[in-house]
């Protein structure tokens, strides 16, 4: 996954210590609650990903706003979440967007293999109904906008309409992001090439 342009990025990342202070605010809805624990050790950070909304602290705040219900709110189970987001960021090919959840995975059950076959889409074998339905849900979202009588037929299944709408709009988050990060060529951070 990866651009046809050079490797330099178009709207370059800023470093932490450059970030406005309107940034404090944009982070916000994405601090864990008081009391929650800590991330597992090794966790990307996402300083690039970040370092390039600070250019725009405004949007950040918006956008960051709607992903913490994404990240932390949904109805859906962590590990749909992370089979969506990976199927939209092997459609969009998005390597940044690929790095981050391949790691994220990890953390929602989904173990190397599985985060390969997200890749080979919704027909790849060992899918559970359930799961060949969302990603192929992913991959005609992505394509028309737009789910199948008989993609959301076999996804009605097991969910209900919160389900569904949270599968729709986490699409939408992570197409605009790979989206934002293609355009932007952001640089994947260290924490995810070491």
């Amino acid at each position: 996954m990866s651009s046809s342009r050079g490797s330099e990025p178009r709207i370059a990342p800023l470093p932490p210590r450059q970030w406005p202070a309107e940034m404090k605010a944009a982070l916000a809805p994405m601090r864990p609650p008081a009391g929650a624990p800590p991330p597992p050790e090794g966790r990307p950070k996402g300083l690039n990903v970040l370092g390039t909304f600070a250019h725009h602290p405004a949007l950040a705040q918006a956008f960051l706003t709607f992903n913490a219900h994404v990240l932390s709110a949904s109805a859906l189970s962590p590990r749909e979440r992370e089979l969506i987001v990976l199927r939209v960021a092997a459609v969009r090919g998005s390597a940044y967007e690929w790095a981050q959840h391949a790691v994220l995975a990890g953390d929602a059950g989904i173990d190397a293999s599985e985060v390969a076959r997200v890749a080979e889409g919704p027909d790849a074998a060992a899918w559970s109904p359930t799961e060949s339905a969302l990603l192929r849900a992913v991959d005609e979202l992505l394509r028309d906008a737009d789910i199948t009588d008989a993609t959301y037929s076999a996804l009605a299944e097991a969910f209900d309409a919160p389900r569904v709408l949270d599968l729709v709009f986490t699409v939408g988050a992570y197409d605009a992001l790979a989206m934002a990060l293609n355009v932007c060529g952001t640089p994947l951070d260290n924490d995810l090439t070491t």
